[in-house]
C-alpha cells in the first residue's frame, strides 16, 4: 500500500511527469477549445519543467539537505562497534555488463572501506537487497570492500532489505544478535537526513558519517540543464520520502 502511495504520489510531485501530465492536460483543453486552460497548464508545465531544471534552484534544493550533516575528517568520528553502509549505488553484472555496474554514490563504498582502515570500527555491515534470481546489492557491496582491502570476515551482509526503512530494521535485528551496537553510518550526503532518524526511530545508536557530497563551492550556472533536473528530482525525492516516513511513523 505505502508503494502504490509512495508512486503515485511521485507522479504528480516528481518534476518529468507533473509536467508531462500538465502538457496533455493542455492537449486536451486545446482540443476541447478551452483557451484559458491551455494557457494555464502551459504556464504550470514551464514552471513545474523550468524551475528545477535551473542549477541554482537544484544546488538550493540538494544544499538545504547536504548542509544539515557536514563533511567529518575520519579522525574526527568517533569509535563505534560497526560502520554500516547502505546500498543504492551498485548494480549486478547483468549482460552485456561483465561486472558490477557503479552510481556517482559508489563514494559510499570507499569512504566505509577508509573508515574501516583508519580503526573506527572493526566490523562493516552492507545493507542492500535485491532481486530474487540475482546476487543481493549488500554481497556485491562486499566484494568491492574486499577490493578496497576490508578483511571478508570483518563484513556482514544484510540481503534483505529494499527501502531506506528495511534497511534500519533488518540491520538493526542483525546487530541484535551480536548484543548492543553503536553505528557509524554511512550513506550519501543527500540521503544522510531520511537515513539516520530512520536508523534512529528503529532504535538504532547512530552517528552519521556522510560522504558522496554533491554541493561544491563553484559558480552556479543559470541556464536550464537536465542534470540539473536531475538532481531536484532526487532532492524532491527526499523530502517526499521524509513526508511519507513521519506519516508511517518510521522516522
Amino acid at each position: 500500500m505505502t508503494d502504490f502511495f509512495f508512486g503515485a504520489v511521485s507522479a504528480v510531485v516528481y518534476p518529468l511527469p507533473a509536467g508531462l501530465g500538465l502538457l496533455i492536460l493542455a492537449a486536451l483543453a486545446l482540443w476541447r477549445r478551452r483557451r484559458l486552460w491551455v494557457a494555464v497548464c502551459l504556464a504550470l508545465a514551464l514552471l513545474t519543467l523550468g524551475l528545477p531544471s535551473l542549477p541554482v534552484v537544484s544546488v538550493g534544493l540538494r544544499g538545504s539537505l547536504e548542509q544539515r550533516y557536514p563533511p567529518s575528517a575520519a579522525e574526527d568520528l568517533p569509535q563505534r562497534d560497526v560502520i554500516v553502509v547502505l546500498g543504492g549505488f551498485v548494480g549486478g553484472p547483468i549482460p552485456p555488463r561483465l561486472t558490477s555496474n557503479l552510481t556517482a554514490a559508489s563514494d559510499r563504498v570507499r569512504h566505509a572501506a577508509h573508515l574501516f582502515a583508519a580503526g573506527k570500527a572493526p566490523l562493516i555491515v552492507a545493507s542492500g537487497g535485491g532481486p530474487p534470481d540475482a546476487a543481493s546489492e549488500a554481497s556485491l557491496i562486499a566484494d568491492l570492500l574486499v577490493e578496497f582491502g576490508v578483511p571478508r570476515n570483518a563484513i556482514l551482509i544484510e540481503a534483505e532489505s529494499r527501502t531506506t526503512y528495511e534497511n534500519a530494521r533488518f540491520t538493526r535485528v542483525l546487530l541484535e544478535q551480536r548484543g548492543p551496537q553503536t553505528v557509524l553510518l554511512v550513506t550519501s550526503a543527500l540521503h544522510m537526513p531520511r537515513a539516520l532518524a530512520t536508523f534512529r526511530a528503529a532504535g538504532v545508536d547512530v552517528v552519521a558519517a556522510p560522504t558522496d557530497f554533491e554541493i561544491v563551492e563553484e559558480g552556479i550556472g543559470w541556464l536550464p540543464d537536465a542534470e540539473a533536473l536531475e538532481g531536484s528530482t532526487r532532492a524532491i525525492k527526499e523530502y517526499l520520502g521524509m513526508v511519507v516516513y513521519r506519516w508511517r511513523g518510521w522516522m
